[in-house]
């Protein structure tokens, strides 16, 4: 997967650097940042005092089971306070609940970084929500990092380079399982049923591409 270069706002001027690790670690970049680029004028999201970070998640709704991951970054950041922060600034980590629902994403997204003034978000969770921001938040040059959706269309440093995902793209696991059929059942005849978005299509498109040129022979019926 290509990485995209992201650039840190901070006071006016950018630093720039490839995000490909975890949260954690991003944190831990920015504690490296020398005390010539960290000045006084900073921009949004950071003080002397604390870095503001933000997320969307599903608290609420039939998929707030992945509000897991929220709840676990609270308990990470938290300890990270508790032993003194990143170079004496503390992590004001904000979540908001968007209950998977696409239009209630754009409200908190807006919220995120024209309210709380947050200074990248990380691990905004879904492909339907986080396709409903992704235009904005690249027009506003915010940095929006380790993305829960593995879909292909986030892979685009070239139209969104503020966007990095994080989870294995749908169309590799497509592609997984269609080897593995290939491998162990050659002659089985497969019907599919996927999601009609753009999850299920690249799902499709990568378990056809897996099967190369059987797939005609191989897929009886595919409906959504």
């Amino acid at each position: 997967m290509q990485i995209a270069a992201l650039r840190f706002r901070f006071g006016g001027m950018f630093a720039r650097a490839p995000f490909w690790l975890c949260a954690g670690a991003m944190l831990a970049l920015t504690s490296t940042i020398t005390p010539t680029i960290a000045q006084k004028a900073y921009g949004p999201g950071v003080s002397d005092t604390e870095i503001k970070i933000g997320t969307t998640t599903p608290f609420s709704g039939p998929a707030s089971a992945y509000s897991a991951g929220a709840v676990s970054a609270t308990a990470y950041f938290q300890m990270i306070n508790e032993q003194g922060g990143v170079n004496g600034r503390k992590i004001n980590y904000v979540a908001l609940d968007d209950a998977y629902s696409p239009p209630k994403t754009v409200e908190q997204t807006r919220k995120l970084i024209e309210s709380e003034e947050v200074l990248f978000i990380v691990n905004p969770v879904g492909t339907a929500p986080n396709l409903a921001v992704l235009k904005y938040v690249n027009q506003k040059g915010v940095p929006d990092l380790f993305i829960g959706t593995g879909a292909t269309i986030f892979n685009d440093p070239e139209h969104y380079p503020w966007t990095l995902s994080w989870t294995p793209h749908y169309a590799s696991e497509g592609e997984i399982y269609a080897r593995y059929i290939l491998a162990t059942k050659p002659d089985a005849r497969i019907g599919i049923l996927s999601q009609n978005d753009d999850l299920g299509r690249d799902y499709l498109l990568g378990f056809r591409r897996g099967l190369g040129d059987k797939a005609s022979k191989m897929i009886v019926s595919s409906l959504t």
